[in-house]
This record gives structure tokens, sequence and C-alpha cells, in this order.
């Protein structure tokens, strides 16, 4: 833990902020929340078991490192107008869960809402942000989720909003203490226009639920250009969620991110392929990988997509540079909701690389290709672009996912046990190899499993599954590829 917080105050000192300049999140924020899975249902025998599986399932060792504690942890306020803890749920006090979660070399995040309540109506911190900031830094907080409930109508507009988010984070700053800030106003007054300016990630929609495609009419704003759309709602799905943060993909960057809101993967709700197309999208998008899933139940189909090394990578590229849709079709074959899309989404990576992802959110399995003219769109339209005339090598970042059995025998290891499995699996470990340090060497097991080669002027194309995705690393043959990258 020493190590980290000396490189937080280094960060801090340096300046090396490019958004909000706290020096945290240089890439997406990792961990865990239990709202989706579990809601209310909280207590400090869940943050510990939680954070005991963290390290056991080696989900900390491939960046998961933040424990989120969500809403419904408090009692009122005391004489002082400071927050209580509710002492049945946490009989220790938050002091000792958060000594506890660190000494497990993880960190330890706590929710409020600038509001009068929290969205499940317990004390909200709207006016009393000072206080609220004293205690989370009191408590050795390192992260605060900020949401939006009873806001008391301070929103309508930018400055607004803003205004109201910004008293926060200035309380976080003046306690001294380094804690991520994360914004959960869901999209609302453009935060993807000003939260860069205030705080380590910002949500974009309305609430994420565990379906791919359903239409809900309680996640309404399906329209990105739409400014008039003012109810984001929630029961949002994964496509409407990535279709509403396309026309703004790059607005997050080192220190700053979109979030398209906590992950599902493992709750339920959608097939094997969807939670792979919903991990890949979120991780290329740049979001926050927050599970949300009750990791006391872990299945290991749930832990096989979450720990793949060679699509966290991707989301922990030190360029930090989100992937941006470039193709959408919606006449495909139509699911069961009548929906049918095809999209191509493209982005650059550390080092001259480019991760593609083929989309099929149609109701039919379908073979989809892209051009390089396409692929490097935004490097140059109509095929202008110099890495149309290079050679590419193609490699499948799903190719290596965990086997399944082997993520079983995790699961049901003894501790002492779990060292000889993750050695004879050579399973990536970021807390020995950060990723910027591992994709500097070409680590294999962040490349991928190399399918294949695209000739100068040819196409990537591949048969991709109803409801699923496909996910490549594109690498320069040669010495092409090493473009120069302009930083906003």
């Amino acid at each position: 833990m020493a190590s980290i917080r000396i490189a937080i105050s280094l960060a801090v000192l340096t300046g090396q902020a490019i958004a909000v300049n706290n020096g945290l999140a240089r890439t997406p924020q990792m961990g865990w929340n239990n709202w989706n899975s579990l809601g209310c249902d909280v207590s400090e025998s869940l943050l510990l078991d939680t954070s005991k599986t963290l390290v056991n399932s080696g989900l900390r060792d491939v960046g998961y490192n933040y424990v989120v504690l969500d809403d419904c942890w408090s009692d009122e306020r005391d004489e002082k107008d400071f927050l209580k803890v509710d002492m049945k749920k946490f009989p220790n006090g938050m002091n000792a869960v958060a000594d506890e979660i660190h000494r497990q070399g993880l960190l330890f995040g706590m929710y409020s809402s600038a509001g009068e309540m929290t969205c499940a109506r317990y004390a909200g911190s709207l006016d009393y942000e000072t206080n609220d900031a004293t205690s989370f830094a009191k408590w050795d907080v390192d992260y605060l989720k900020y949401d939006n409930c009873y806001h008391m109508g301070r929103f309508g507009t930018p400055k607004l909003s803003f205004d109201r988010y910004k008293v926060m984070a200035d309380a976080l700053n003046a306690t001294g203490r380094p804690i991520l800030y994360s914004l959960c106003n869901w999209g609302e007054d453009f935060s993807h226009t000003w939260g860069m300016s205030i705080a380590n990630s910002w949500r974009m929609s309305g609430d994420i639920y565990d379906s791919f495609s359903r239409p809900d009419d309680l996640c309404p704003c399906t329209d990105a250009a739409d400014p008039h759309c003012i109810a984001p709602g929630s029961h949002c799905s994964v496509l409407s969620i990535v279709n509403k943060v396309a026309g703004f993909a790059d607005r997050g960057q080192p220190g700053g991110w979109n979030d398209l809101d906590m992950l599902e993967v493992g709750n339920g709700g959608m097939t094997d392929d969807e939670y792979k197309a919903h991990f890949s999208l979120w991780a290329a998008l740049k979001s926050p990988l927050l599970m949300g899933n009750d990791l006391r139940t872990l299945s290991a189909n749930a832990l096989t997509i979450l720990n793949n090394p060679a699509v966290i990578a991707i989301n922990q590229d030190p360029e930090g540079r989100s992937v941006s849709r470039v193709r959408r079709d919606t006449d495909a074959a139509p699911d069961k909701y009548g929906i049918g899309e095809i999209q191509v989404w493209s982005g650059y990576l550390y080092g001259g690389d480019q991760v593609v992802l083929l989309l099929n959110a149609g109701g039919k399995d379908t073979r989809i290709t892209a051009s390089l003219a396409e692929i490097f769109l935004h490097e140059g339209p109509e095929g202008s672009a110099p890495q149309v005339q290079e050679e590419w090598e193609v490699y499948d970042l799903w190719a290596d996912r965990m086997d399944n059995i082997l993520g079983q025998k995790i699961l049901d290891a003894d501790v002492n046990q779990l060292g000889t499995l993750f050695k004879d699996a050579n399973w990536y470990n970021s807390t020995e190899l950060p990723y910027k340090d591992g994709l500097k060497k070409s680590d294999p097991r962040l490349m991928g499993k190399k399918i294949g080669k695209i000739a100068p002027g040819g196409s990537l194309s591949a048969k991709v599954k109803k409801h699923s995705a496909e996910m490549f690393r594109l690498r320069s043959v040669g010495e092409g590829g090493k473009r120069k990258f302009k930083r906003r």
C-alpha cells in the first residue's frame, strides 16, 4: 500500500494529470461495486469476504483493485451534522473495514449523492459536502461514487450541474487525501462536456440492467444528438448505452473517463456470448470496469470473461484512447425485440497497434468484413491513411480465454494451492508487471493469439455469432504503424 500512496502523491506533485488534476485514474479504474447484484444488502462481512475473493480468484492481480460500497451504509447525521455509520451493518466502523481492505492490497470506495437524500433515501451530501468529505478522508476512503438523486431541482443546465458537483470535488481536494471522484449523474446536462474538469469519471447514461438489447420505456434517451432528452432513466441495455456513447466516445482521456456503468457479467440475464461482447465493448470504450456481480457466488464462466488480460490490456492501454464507431448498419436480421444491427469499432493503441471490434447485435449469425480503409477511417478518409497500405498481423483477443475447468479449480482451491495453479497457467499478474510495461515488452499474454494477416489494401473478416462480438488486435508488419500521436 505504501507504494500506491507514494505513486499517487508523486502524480499530484508533478502535475501529470491531463483531465482533473488529482493524479488518479491515469487509465480507467477497475474494481467491484455491490449495487447491481445486492442493492442495499450491505455489511462489513460482505466487503471483507469480497476482498478475499478478489485476491484468491486472481482478479486483484489482473487489475481489479477498488472495493466500492454503494448506498445504504449510513444512519442519519449526528448533532454536528456528520454522517453516522450504521453500526449494525458495520460493527467495527469504517476505519476497520478500510484497514482490512488495504491490508489485502486493495483500495476502498464509498458512496453518497449530490442530493438531500441518496437514491435509497438515506442522508445525502448536498449542502454537507465539507463535513462528508472530511469523514471520507478520516475513514481512509480512496474512491467516492457520487450519485444524482433528490437534487432539489439543481439541474437543467450544464452550469447548474457542474456547480453542484464541483462543491464536493473541492471538498475532497481540500482534505489532502487522494480520492478518486466518480460522478453518477446519468449523463444529465451533458456531463461528457464538463465532467473531466472536476472528476475522474462521469456516467453518460441511465442505469444499466442485465439485458443485451431489450428496449425499455424506463430508458427513453436513445439519441445522443437530442439535447431535449432529459430522462436518462434506468433499465438501459448494453446496446442502448453503446449507441448513446458513440457520439462522444472520444471525450475520455487519462485522468477522466466516460463511465458506461457497472458490468453485468455474471448476474444471469445474458448469454456467455453477450457477456463477452459487453465486456469487450466496455474495455475498448475505455469505461471504468467495475464488476457488479456477487463475487461470493462467482461462476467459472464469469471469472474467465472478467480475467482476460488481453482484453483488459485494451482498457488499460497507456494511450488512453477509446475506440470509435466507423460503421453502423441497422438493417441486419432482427432479434426477438426487432433489433438488428451490425457495428464496426476501431481505435489505436500504444506502439501503433489497432483494436477492432466486429459487433453483431442482430438475430442471426453473420460474417462481418471491414476493410483497412474503414478500420483506419479516422487516420484519413476514403482510404487515404498510410496504414491502409501496410500489412497487418491479426491477433484474436479471446482465443486464449482461460479454460472454465481451470477457472473452477481456482474457485474451489484452498488458498495454499492457488500459487501453483496461477504459476502453472502462467496467468498475467499486473501487480508484478503493470500493463504499460507488459505492452512495451509485447508480452504474448496481452497480445492474444495470432490467427492471420491482412494484406495491404485488404480486409478483416470474421464469422460473428448473433448477439456477440469478435475482438482483434492488429499489429503492423515491419516498420509501419508507428504513427504520430496528437494528444488533445
